[in-house]
């Protein structure tokens, strides 16, 4: 069976702030049912921000194996190319990575009536910043300004 490497030099990816590791691209916000379709790409052998999921993440993964860490770093989940997730809110914190190259994964999220999708976290557990539905809205308004450029 021939292997095919995902295309992605057409996506406008985006850096989450600071955050090393991490790009994303909103493909899609529906305001109306609160679901947002979002690629990230994880760089391969490295971890990004300490976080926990507070709304429903529906995942499928394009290209790489996107892992998953506990809070300590240990491995804790390594999801193939082609492998799809449905994972609800959760109080524990992990890190995710690439695995041997960078994974590109799409991620349907689903947010409830609360506005945070994710709370990050420092090393200590310590919330340092939070991404809400609406953060999302505004991200993906900014990416079509860019776009339209």
């Amino acid at each position: 069976m021939p292997h095919f490497r995902f295309d992605d030099r057409a996506i406008l990816w985006n850096r989450l702030g600071d955050f090393p590791h991490l790009h994303y691209t909103i493909l899609d916000v529906d305001v109306e049912r609160r679901i947002a379709d979002v690629l990230f790409r994880f760089a391969a052998g490295e971890q990004i921000v300490l976080h926990r999921h507070q709304a429903l993440n529906h995942t499928f993964v394009v290209q790489g194996e996107h892992r998953l860490y506990e809070a300590d770093g240990s491995l804790r989940e390594v999801r193939p190319t082609g492998s799809y997730t449905r994972s609800p809110a959760s109080t524990q914190p992990h890190r995710e990575g690439g695995g041997k190259e960078e994974a590109i994964v799409f991620f349907s999220i689903r947010a409830g009536a609360d506005d945070a999708l994710y709370e990050l976290l420092d090393d200590d557990f310590q919330p340092i910043g939070v991404i809400g539905f609406d953060t999302l809205i505004t991200l993906f308004e900014a990416q079509n300004v860019a776009l339209a450029a």
